[in-house]
């Protein structure tokens, strides 16, 4: 780096870099590795404490006095696309490709980047998620159908609720509740669809199984603070989609009824891997990943469900989740080695197809209501069992490869 540049600079730069990071989805131990990093090679001594609502920059110039940041923050929402670009502009700055005052302005060009995937690609892919989701669940075809057409119901809320902070604060149960009071009109006349499992896929995006996951990891990595926040918003959200929920099939129920639900055939084997296919897809868009990177998400996807699915006959549903997780990691971190990329470009892609996010709504349902919306004994233990294997998995992954990247 430059003498030239002023301490001024620096810590405009860091500081910058840290909200870039922080709003582009990244998890704690991450950005405060990344950050420090970057605080070393600038020649400052620095400290940061990152959480999911708050940022603390603690920089010390050559005079040795103390500058502090302070700065409370919502949680970021990933955007996977605008942390390469940003993993990018500090290699450039790092070999000199890049001037100080240059990097300043293209970070706040990536901040302030629109969705490079448009609002009509991201509608439909609302609606896919839904329905491969439903597909991976192996229920049957209207489920997937109607489970489509109200993620597309679902999206709308969420572009609402991009330009009203009213609707936002109300965003998941409101959403639950229509989806609810929907699927309960839809039964009348097509009963041969599992209400409460189309009302989970419906809301699937909002399901906070990815952010459970994270939080875990966090806390295996001993952030402690930052890990019981995003755990206990995760508990927050959950809550609030089930009751909106519970509130819309009773509400529905008084005004139209319910019909008896009636077994349709179940989907074949084959489907799973069209849902994993479809799922990875619509996740590179909605994690507005790159079009060039957009191949190596997808392949995430069939890594993670593929490894699983090959060691659960051995080691059960629970631990081969540990295998998945493990071949996802050591897929990344390869992928972070070849293309000098973060390793969580392509790895919060895999993990999504993981992640037991509805199982834990299953299990809050028949815990509650003493229903269960699918056959699946014990699913309390083995979620349980399957977020530890997912962040053992990675652990053990990053022992054995590890990533030249600490994003």
């Amino acid at each position: 780096m430059p003498q030239s540049a002023s301490f001024k600079q620096k810590r405009r730069f860091i500081i910058s870099l840290g909200k870039a990071l922080h709003k582009f989805g990244t998890n704690s131990f991450r950005s405060e590795a990344h950050l420090q990093s970057v605080a070393n090679f600038l020649g400052i001594k620095a400290s940061f404490i990152i959480t999911p609502t708050s940022l603390t920059f603690v920089l010390i110039d050559e005079e040795r006095n103390e500058h502090n940041y302070i700065v409370r923050v919502k949680p970021g929402d990933l955007d996977l696309g605008s942390l390469a670009r940003t993993d990018e502009l500090v290699d450039e700055l790092s070999s000199g490709q890049r001037t100080l005052d240059e990097a300043i302005e293209r970070i706040e060009e990536i901040y302030n980047k629109p969705n490079p995937y448009g609002k009509t690609i991201t509608f439909v892919a609302f609606g896919a998620s839904s329905a491969a989701f439903a597909m991976l669940m192996h229920t049957s075809w209207n489920d997937v159908f109607w489970s489509g057409l109200l993620g597309l119901v679902v999206s709308l809320f969420v572009f609402w609720a991009g330009r009203s902070e009213r609707v936002t604060e109300l965003l998941e149960p409101v959403s639950a509740l229509v989806c609810a009071l929907l699927t309960s009109a839809i039964t009348n006349f097509d009963p041969h669809i599992n209400m409460p499992l189309v009302i989970l896929s419906a809301i699937i995006v909002f399901i906070p199984g990815l952010s459970l996951t994270l939080g875990l990891s966090e806390l295996a990595a001993r952030h402690l603070v930052s890990g019981t926040a995003r755990i206990m918003d995760a508990i927050m959200v959950l809550f609030k989609l089930y009751f909106g929920a519970v509130l819309g099939m009773a509400i529905g129920n008084l005004i139209w009824g319910t019909a008896d639900f009636v077994q349709p055939a179940a989907m074949p084997n084959w489907t799973s891997w069209v849902a994993v296919t479809i799922l990875s897809m619509t996740l590179v868009i909605m994690f507005q990943v790159r079009k060039k990177d957009a191949p190596w998400g997808i392949i995430s996807g069939y890594v993670a469900y593929g490894a699983t699915l090959l060691a659960t006959p051995y080691l059960g549903y629970a631990l081969g989740a540990f295998a998945g997780a493990f071949a996802l990691g050591v897929y990344s971190n390869l992928f972070s080695r070849i293309m000098n990329l973060p390793t969580s470009i392509v790895m919060l892609l895999g993990l999504v197809v993981l992640v037991p996010g509805s199982k834990v709504y299953i299990g809050l349902n028949s815990a509650i209501s003493g229903q269960d919306m699918l056959n699946t004994p014990d699913i309390g233990s083995q979620t349980f069992l399957i977020f530890m294997s997912l962040v053992a998995g990675l652990i053990f992954a990053n022992v054995t490869v590890r990533s030249r990247k600490s994003l």
